[in-house]
């Protein structure tokens, strides 16, 4: 089973969230339905746009990356966005498209 670890922002790009999970499709849908609440931080600071993410085959890899990046300082964070999205494209499935550019989202099955 696969675990990613992933960035999200808000409409504006302001504020990067970092997360885990093992269904991304999935979480981008929860982060979406939880914007404007304040359950959660990525839900009151409306971080539902995926910016970019990591897949991992052992979890606790997966749980270290998070780790290690949540640790870092902003900018760092927005070059390692930058050097695979450069134009902070928002990479979520379009309608009928699972991709923006060739940044290809696995699929939920």
């Amino acid at each position: 089973m696969p675990y990613y670890v992933y960035i999200t922002t808000n409409p504006a790009k302001t504020v990067l969230y970092i997360g885990i999970t093992n269904s991304l499709l999935q979480r981008m849908a929860q982060h979406y339905s939880n914007r404007g609440t304040n359950q959660t931080f990525a839900g009151r600071y409306f971080c539902y746009n995926l910016l970019y993410f990591e897949e991992y085959s052992d979890s606790k890899a997966a749980i270290e990356r998070e780790k290690e990046l949540k640790g870092w300082r902003r900018a760092k964070k927005e070059a390692l966005i930058a050097s695979d999205n450069s134009d902070w494209l928002f990479l979520q499935p379009q309608k009928t498209q699972d991709c923006i550019g060739d940044k290809v989202l696995p699929s939920s099955g």
